[in-house]
């Protein structure tokens, strides 16, 4: 069977990596910032977690410590559960549910449970009322309460929720509002972004998605596939042909019948006569001319395994080079990308140029 790629790259503002996080050779914690690398830590740490903005990390003490360029803070000593987003932070002590927003400490809830972090919101359970919560924008919104044990919401996007409330009544948080889908007993299979949410709707046969408070039904019948990025949709029709929604705009982006794709923020990614491509800012690029055995997306940027095994990276439809060592590990942060090689020293992608570390 034979896979191919394209690349669908939708125009975006730029990311702005505050912190880029690495472990250099003497096990040192560092940060590359303001092209050059300072020490966050000299002792060797647990693990650590990096967003767009900030990085989380257990020291050698087992201390929770965040780092977000300027001085580490400390959040607690405690063992805890923490998950991160590129813009938020919650972790979890016993019952208790706090989270770090733009510099700030907030405390959820002390009867928590079940909690998911997104790109900008935070969705959690509260056992003291028995609801189910989002926090967004410094606020927190009640979504749901249930009489018997509470469940987490259907889907969770970057900044959007599907959830069905004790009369299998399907609703979408999106913005600090509400909307009413409607009734189903059965199941609804949602996939979203930020700002979209896709599903095919049982009652009325369509294929709708919800747009910025507006439902739209894009397509008459159901479609097998579908998926969602920042503010548009990717689907396959009944003809196996892959299409774009967004922004009020439908079209097409390949009738191969790409046997493989993928969305993720600014980026779809399919499959085309055994070529990768990538279509940025209206125009559509050859990547390569062969099938990369793995590769990373997020934000504006698409980081492949190369030919000879090393890394290259599509960021803003300029393809760059950045080794070819094969083997070598990396990993995207906001929009810039780091190469570990075989040494454990670094290279480092960020605004168009390399830097060595």
């Amino acid at each position: 069977m034979k896979y191919i790629f394209i690349l669908f790259i939708f125009p975006i503002v730029g990311f702005s990596q505050k912190v880029i996080p690495f472990v250099d050779f003497n096990n040192y914690f560092r940060s590359f910032q303001d092209e050059s690398s300072r020490v966050v830590e000299f002792q060797k740490i647990i693990d650590f977690k990096g967003g767009d903005e900030f990085v989380v990390y257990i020291d050698n003490k087992g201390n929770l410590r965040l780092y977000d360029g300027t001085t580490p803070k400390d959040l607690t000593n405690l063992n805890v559960e923490y998950k991160v987003s590129d813009h938020l932070l919650a972790w979890k002590i016993a019952g208790t549910i706090n989270i770090w927003d733009s510099g700030k400490l907030k405390t959820l809830t002390y009867n928590g449970r079940s909690f998911e972090v997104k790109d900008s919101i935070v969705v959690y359970e509260d056992l003291r009322y028995n609801t189910v919560n989002a926090y967004w924008k410094g606020e927190v919104y009640p979504l749901y309460t249930v009489v018997d044990d509470l469940y987490m919401p259907v889907f969770i996007g970057e900044n959007i929720v599907a959830f069905k409330d004790n009369g299998n009544f399907y609703k979408i948080f999106w913005n600090g509002d509400i909307y009413d889908l409607g009734v189903w007993n059965g199941a609804i299979e949602f996939q979203g972004g930020t700002d979209v949410i896709t599903l095919n709707d049982p009652t009325s046969r369509t294929f709708m998605v919800f747009d910025k408070g507006v439902f739209i039904d894009v397509e008459s019948f159901f479609m097998g596939k579908y998926k969602a990025g920042r503010g548009f949709v990717a689907y396959e029709d009944l003809n196996g042909n892959l299409n774009y929604y967004g922004n009020g705009k439908k079209e097409q982006l390949s009738n191969f019948s790409a046997k493989f794709w993928e969305v993720k923020d600014d980026i779809v990614v399919w499959s085309e006569n055994s070529y990768v491509y990538v279509f940025s800012k209206n125009e559509k690029i050859k990547v390569c001319n062969f099938i990369p055995a793995d590769y990373l997306l997020k934000n504006n940027v698409f980081a492949y395994r190369n030919i000879m095994g090393g890394v290259s990276a599509i960021v803003d439809g300029v393809n760059y080079e950045l080794t070819n060592q094969a083997d070598s590990q990396y990993e995207i942060y906001g929009s810039s990308v780091i190469v570990k090689l075989f040494n454990n020293s670094y290279i480092v992608l960020k605004n168009g140029k390399k830097f060595t570390i």
